[in-house]
């Protein structure tokens, strides 16, 4: 369920609870049980003997109670819905407070992240992680993709801003460093470099057009990655639809170009945990 989605189902628990409170003839029922009789002592009056000379004396009714073994009149139907709408309102709030700013789960529906990742795997989604700090090389990262999609993008975070980046021959190489990554599916079958303000796939520059390449002035270096951008590879890397081609995601503000030029960019959260289904259970490296 997204937070959309939650925060209408609060808005319909919430607006039938203020019609209970101010509209109750609506919402009448005679479910209830009926209070317990009014039980009087002994025959209904106590008598002291003649020979005192005193008038007999009245007792007051007296009402059972649960202590002394009566039965308790049964709450109406109205307030124990009353009482199960005010625990739902209450939980979804603190629900959509926790998958809006602290943590949510992501649905796997691709295969672009195996082996890491299978299609049907469920995540936790840390969304509060990248307010105080920034993403880290390696991190596998939820975020809405510069492509005018509807959902989120999972990959994995491989360049960095200010980081040289090119794959050569099936391996990746990081500010001219090969990377180990025991994660990858298969090596891919692509070359790539950031070179010349751009991305190089097989020797051809990514479009602007067609992807988030943004323009000279935005880059630091010609061949180094723009400051807010990252390079995002899915594991499987010959059958993902990643940075070789729609070019860099990017943390903040828009996107620089490509299909989704000037709309708000940013990332989701860090994936940390897979926790379904169970025999998959475990942290995210």
């Amino acid at each position: 369920m997204t937070p959309l989605e939650l925060f209408a189902l609060i808005c319909v628990f919430a607006v039938v609870r203020l019609l209970m409170t101010f509209l109750p003839g609506a919402f009448a029922t005679n479910s209830a049980l009926p209070a317990p009789a009014d039980v009087s002592a002994a025959a209904g009056a106590s008598t002291v003997s003649p020979s005192i000379g005193l008038a007999p004396a009245a007792v007051a009714p007296r009402t059972q109670t649960a202590g002394e073994g009566g039965a308790v009149a049964s709450p109406s139907l109205s307030s124990v819905v009353k009482e199960y709408l005010d625990a739902f309102i209450v939980a979804g709030l603190v629900a959509l407070f926790l998958i809006t700013f602290v943590v949510r789960t992501f649905f796997i529906p691709s295969g672009s992240m195996e082996p890491t990742l299978q299609i049907h795997d469920v995540l936790l989604v840390n969304e509060f992680e990248y307010r105080l700090s920034k993403p880290h090389d390696g991190d596998i990262v939820v975020f809405p993709p510069p492509l005018p999609e509807p959902n989120d993008f999972i990959k994995r975070l491989i360049g960095s801003p200010g980081e040289k980046l090119r794959v050569h021959d099936g391996i990746v190489y990081r500010n001219d460093k090969a990377l180990v990554e025991p994660y990858i599916a298969q090596k891919p079958v692509y070359e790539l470099e950031v070179k010349n303000y751009g991305v190089y796939v097989d020797g051809t520059p990514l479009d602007p057009e067609m992807a988030n390449i943004p323009p000279r002035s935005m880059w630091q270096a010609p061949d180094r990655i723009p400051a807010g951008c990252y390079f995002m590879m899915g594991d499987n890397r010959n059958n993902s639809e990643d940075s070789h081609i729609w070019g860099f995601a990017q943390t903040g503000s828009t996107f620089a170009s490509g299909p989704q030029k000037g709309k708000k960019a940013s990332f989701t959260g860090h994936a940390f945990l897979l926790f379904w289904p169970p025999n998959r259970f475990g942290i995210l490296h």
